[in-house]
This record gives structure tokens, C-alpha cells and sequence, in this order.
């Protein structure tokens, strides 16, 4: 349990506090509600391209890690289809020197020209180190438009393309900053050896000032329900063999989320899975094969990916996993079965929120959906999945139908 207050600033900023005083130490949180999901179909990789944008200089501040390092700070962030995330570990002494240096960049970024070429150089050069010279790195960039037709899902946070970073201009950059980087739409969480009267003065002190920005009306498409098997077939320089078949399924606050997550668990979470013991193990098709949700706030994904043994083919490979669906949505799951996935989930969760961050990022994220002790609810609701849910969940979700496959092949 994640004890926490909370209160909203005039300006719309949501401001949750996490107290806890056994280490001198404090996290200042701050999401915004902007990930690639928002983007343009133009204008992809911006909220990437912004997360590196904000470490170059605000409008009172030059560089932004100097004054935090000099007084005991580190600090780092990412970015994802759904939010952008920033985060300041600090001596809990020192702590109004991270919300100085956090309200600072969102009153404003410095908007040099310099700086936007420098980030703009590393995100080009990032995008090809990462996505287009190692092998497998163009994997989501053919997946996700083979899975998305409609849905902003269908690139990834480092864009479509390396064009629409090469073409960015200041004032795209503008507007970007001034539509999503205000205090509307920000959570801020501050955890820690920190107290509510305390960060209430530092936060009207030091975001109170900063304006409202225009009401967000998103407009992402909805994605059609998939009735097709999709087939994409690549042949690339890489080791070996390689399967990913997607399949759509529930987004995070449905109702039907937390079983099909534990689906996914129950076929290849670790290696007393359904799907390593009975093609790693027993048939050696597979070297490596595992499942897992993408767990996206819209309708997301969930994704079966393994690397094949040599003497194997892909569509062979292919057949032996649909195969195996088949035999698990004809089986039953066993208590012993459910119950080990879910002490996982719960062990997965509880050794997380050891963290003093990983709470505060928690609770921000929880606070994002829609209700911050969403945080606080996650193992209940783990615990209530029954086998006849991951069952249904199943049937409902594995279908051909629903299926994007991509078989990714090793040139010889």
C-alpha cells in the first residue's frame, strides 16, 4: 500500500505526496500526458524528440544537470506511446532545487537553435544505432504498422521515420512544447522524507506561477477490430531465425486487462512456462521463446516472440505455437498453474515498490489513468482473476483472426 495525499493547483497541476522519512532522500516525479500515441502521422518522434529537448536548457537555466549535480542530484527520463517522464532523486535537503529546475522548463524552454540541432543529432544518430544498424532493431518499426492500421500505436516513441526529425522546425517545436508541456497536463509526485505542508509551499511557490495551457481534445483514431491473419515475411543480416505474432487485446484500465496478462504469463512467463517447456525444452524448435503484454492505456498488444534453432523452419515454428494454443484452449489450468503466475506478478510488483521512485513513478502513472490508488489495486485485482477468466481470455483473444505475424528471417 502506497500511503499518499493529494492536491490540484489553480493552474491544473495534480500534485500527489508520498511520505517516507527512513532514508534522508527524496524523488520529484513529474509525467506529462504526451507520448507518440499523440503525434501527428507527419510528425512522428516528437515526444521522443522532446525528452532530450528538455536537458538542453530552460529559460532561467542553461544546463540543466549542473546545479542538480552540484547539490547531490541525479536525474534521467523516458518516453513511451502513452507519456513522457521525468524524475530528480535528491538529498531531501536540497529539495527545492529540483522544483526550481523542474518548474523552470515547464515555464519555458530556452528554444535555441543549437540546441535543437545537437538533440536533433542524437536522436538521428540514435535512431540509427539503435533501429537500423543492430540487428532486430527495425523489429517494431514493420510490426506495429502491420498490427495498427488506424491507432497511433502503429510507430514507435523514436518515430516512423528519421525524415520527420530531420524536418522539425522550431516552430513545430513550439507548438508542441506549448500544447502538451503545461501544468493541465502534468502530474507531479513527490516522495520521500518530504512533508504536505512543505511541498504545497514549494509547489505554489514554484508552478503556481506558470499558466494554464489550452484544454487537451485528443483526437486519436480508433483502431478497427481486427478481422484478418496478417502475414509479413522478412529477410534481413541477422544471427538467426526469429517469430513475433501480435495479437490485440484489452487496454490497461479494462475490465479484462489483468487476465490477459496473466494469460500471457501463464504461456511464456520464465521457464516453467507453457510455451518453453514444450518447444524450448521438449522440442527444441525454439532457443529463447516468451509472452508478454505491451500494456498500452488504449487496446494494446500481446506478443508471442522467439528465436528459432537452426534445423528448424519459420513456418514450421509458427504451426507448433498454434498448435499449442489450440491445446491450451482445450485444457484446463490448473489452481497450481494460475496461483504461480500470479505469486510472479505479485513478487514482481511488491520488490518494486521497495523503490522510492519506482512508487512515485507508480503513483504518477495510476494518477494518469484516471485515479492515483489504481496503484494500490493492482494486486487485488491479480488475485481475483480466476482460471475461467484466463481461459476466456484465451478464446477470445488467440484467434488467427486476430493475429499479426512476422516472420523474420536470416539471410544465408
Amino acid at each position: 500500500m502506497i500511503a499518499f495525499d493529494s492536491f490540484v493547483l489553480d493552474n491544473g497541476l495534480k500534485v500527489l505526496v508520498h511520505e517516507d522519512h527512513t532514508s534522508p532522500m527524496a524523488v520529484v516525479n513529474l509525467l506529462y500526458k504526451v507520448g507518440a500515441r499523440d503525434e501527428e502521422p507527419s510528425k512522428t518522434g516528437f515526444a521522443h524528440l522532446f525528452e532530450h529537448l528538455m536537458f538542453g536548457g530552460s529559460k532561467n537555466v542553461p544546463a540543466f544537470d549542473e546545479p542538480l549535480q552540484f547539490v547531490g542530484g541525479d536525474n534521467n527520463a523516458f518516453t513511451s506511446n502513452d507519456i513522457t517522464n521525468y524524475y530528480i532523486t535528491i538529498p531531501s535537503a536540497n529539495l527545492e532545487t529540483a522544483f526550481w529546475l523542474e518548474s523552470d522548463r515547464m515555464l519555458s524552454l530556452s528554444f535555441d537553435p543549437k540546441v535543437l540541432e545537437v538533440q536533433r543529432s542524437v536522436v538521428i544518430e540514435e535512431f540509427k544505432q539503435r533501429y537500423l544498424n543492430q540487428p532486430y532493431g527495425d523489429v517494431w518499426l514493420k510490426l506495429r504498422p502491420l498490427a495498427y492500421k488506424e491507432h497511433s500505436y502503429r510507430w514507435p516513441t523514436i518515430g516512423e521515420k528519421i525524415e520527420h526529425i530531420e524536418k522539425a522546425t522550431m516552430e513545430d517545436v513550439k507548438d508542441f512544447f506549448y500544447r502538451y508541456y503545461v501544468p493541465n497536463n502534468a502530474v507531479l509526485v513527490v516522495a520521500g522524507d518530504v512533508t504536505l505542508e512543505q511541498v504545497k509551499t514549494l509547489s505554489e511557490k514554484w508552478f503556481g506561477p506558470i499558466p494554464e495551457g489550452k484544454r487537451i481534445i485528443r483526437t486519436i483514431p480508433k483502431e478497427p477490430i481486427q478481422d484478418e491473419y496478417r502475414l509479413l515475411e522478412v529477410e534481413e543480416a541477422v544471427p538467426v531465425d526469429s517469430l513475433y505474432m501480435t495479437f490485440h487485446m484489452a487496454g490497461r484500465v479494462d475490465e479484462t486487462y489483468h487476465a490477459e496478462d496473466l494469460l500471457s504469463d501463464v504461456l511464456g512467463r520464465g521457464k516453467s512456462s507453457r510455451l518453453y517447456q514444450k518447444l524450448v525444452d521438449e522440442k527444441s524448435i525454439f532457443n529463447s521463446l516468451s509472452a508478454y503484454v505491451m500494456g498500452s492505456i488504449d487496446p494494446g498488444l500481446l506478443v508471442i516472440q522467439g528465436k528459432l534453432n537452426d534445423n528448424f523452419e519459420l513456418e514450421e515454428a509458427e504451426e507448433a505455437i498454434w498448435e499449442l494454443i489450440e491445446d491450451f484452449k482445450n485444457s484446463s489450468i490448473t489452481d497450481e498453474e494460475l496461483e504461480k503466475v500470479k505469486n510472479k506478478a505479485e513478487s514482481t510488483i511488491v520488490f518494486s515498490e521497495m523503490e522510492l521512485l519506482n512508487r512515485a513513478m507508480n503513483l504518477a502513472y495510476a494518477e494518469m489513468l484516471g485515479d492515483a490508488n489504481l496503484a494500490n489495486t493492482e494486486l487485488e485485482k491479480l488475485a481475483s482473476v480466476s482460471a475461467k477468466d484466463v481461459k476466456e481470455a484465451a478464446e477470445r483473444v488467440l484467434q488467427k483472426s486476430n493475429a499479426s505475424v512476422m516472420r523474420y528471417k536470416a539471410k544465408r
